[in-house]
């Protein structure tokens, strides 16, 4: 009896799978492999950092400021900032102004700012080609029509938050952040967009108290920012879409009405 097929490597299986969601229009999932795996086919990309880049950049959007997303602990930043003739955000509690949106809302109306922050700047500056808006609870309703002009197949991208060791941790407001985002929209969902839903609607109520509780909410509480996640858990507070061109995200306001 002849051999069958060689065994293929995992990495070449997976591949072959369908996991880009091309046959829904409402499509969600995690972190730097999901942005690769979804942008692509994908006619918007919602990119979601609730607590807090995400948050910041729609509260900055919101004061008509220019936000310039950067690498994080990256030496270049100053030299950057002044090449853009924009002011760059400090450690959050050290400047003025930071990653903190309770600090970008003393911002001065039209600044130009550059927000470094490890997960949501770093997606968004992944996007490629692909329309490219920052969403949050603050703007879901907002992101979700500013995707949606876009045409109808949407990728939303939560960013989670990263274990000591580096790796990827799923975080619950970024799952609740999408959930909202999507709830927004109407269309075919992917499983995995319908289970964010769920997950929104499951903590729609209660979404000051989650926030507080979860444990990326818990992190800011314990250094004095707890402001900030209050801030985050306000729903559809800002009627912006910031969207990424050419390495910057600039207002658009939300024409879905009230």
């Amino acid at each position: 009896m002849p051999p069958g097929p060689a065994p293929q490597p995992w990495s070449s299986w997976w591949t072959h799978m369908t996991a880009d969601q091309s046959e829904f229009d409402l499509r969600f999932e995690w972190g730097p492999r999901g942005l690769e795996t979804l942008a692509p086919g994908s006619n918007a990309v919602v990119i979601v950092d609730v607590l807090t880049f995400s948050t910041a950049v729609t509260v900055a959007a919101a004061r008509g400021a220019a936000v310039f997303p950067y690498r994080w602990n990256d030496g270049t930043a100053a030299e950057y900032a002044e090449s853009r003739d924009a002011l760059l955000a400090s450690p959050r509690g050290e400047g003025r102004y930071s990653l903190s949106p309770g600090s970008l809302m003393a911002l001065p109306e039209g600044s130009r700012i550059v927000l470094p922050s490890p997960n949501g700047a770093t997606l968004s500056l992944a996007t490629g080609s692909t329309p490219t808006f920052a969403g949050c609870l603050r703007n879901a309703r907002a992101a979700a029509a500013a995707a949606r002009s876009c045409g109808r197949r949407i990728a939303v991208i939560a960013c989670g938050e990263r274990w000591p060791s580096g790796d990827l941790r799923p975080s619950l407001e970024d799952h609740i952040g999408a959930g909202a985002i999507l709830a927004h929209l109407d269309g075919n969902a992917s499983p995995e967009g319908a289970a964010a839903v769920s997950v929104f609607e499951a903590a729609r109520s209660r979404l000051p108290e989650t926030m507080r509780a979860c444990v990326s909410g818990k992190e800011l509480i314990d250094w004095g920012f707890e402001d900030d996640v209050a801030a985050a858990a306000e729903l559809n507070r800002d009627e912006v879409a910031p969207r990424l061109r050419d390495g910057v995200y600039s207002t658009v306001h939300s024409r879905s009405g009230p």
